[in-house]
């Protein structure tokens, strides 16, 4: 078992986010979640529905912890309290860019400086387009000091047939990279045969 902070922020797609916690706690790892209001807001207009129900799925699990944005005394703000990582699905610019600037006045920001200065993995799937040359910069600074920036961009190669399949595989994309293994993100084996008939692909 793993113990992951996710942080919900106010861009767009916060069904990742809920896709995340949801393959998370299916494989038996902890949620430690937290949500600016801003995020909230987005996901219950997104999801069209009011944020407490569309989280309430989770609340029933004892592997789920939720936190208030605002309480700095959480144990996710403290180096000390053990975590195996951290993913903000999904990052607003400001947000990184007050990570970036090393300014901790949320939960969210100070987990995420927390999760830097104790060389933890930390995915940053940032949603904004098009970006830029602050946006840029804040990315190049963030990876230098061991950030991974994933933006959600879809693969294609399996095939998917709805927007589902398209954000579970996000998702468990995020997983992998914090060092766990979805079934829902297929690896890629180079061999074009066992996708079946290709018809119609030029040379």
């Amino acid at each position: 078992m793993k113990r992951i902070i996710v942080g919900l922020t106010g861009a767009s797609g916060s069904i990742l986010a809920y896709s995340v916690i949801e393959q998370l706690l299916a494989l038996g790892h902890e949620v430690h979640f937290v949500t600016s209001k801003l995020g909230e807001k987005v996901m219950a207009y997104e999801m069209e529905d009011h944020f407490e129900k569309i989280i309430g799925k989770f609340m029933s699990s004892p592997l789920f912890i939720k936190y208030d944005q605002e309480n700095l005394f959480a144990a996710i703000s403290s180096g000390s309290f053990p975590i195996d990582g951290m993913c903000i699905v999904p990052c607003s610019m400001g947000t990184m860019g007050k990570i970036a600037g090393g300014i901790a006045d949320s939960l969210i920001c100070r987990a995420a400086d927390v999760t830097l200065k104790e060389k933890r993995p930390l995915v940053l799937v940032t949603r904004e387009t098009p970006l830029s040359g602050i946006h840029l910069e804040n990315m190049l600074k963030l990876t230098r000091y061991g950030a991974v920036i994933m933006p959600p961009v879809p693969a294609f190669y399996n095939r998917p047939k709805t927007v589902k399949d398209i954000v579970d595989q996000t998702a468990a994309r995020v997983l992998r990279t914090l060092g766990i293994q979805s079934d829902t993100y297929p690896i890629w084996s180079g061999n074009l045969t066992e996708l079946g008939p290709l018809g119609g692909f030029d040379e």
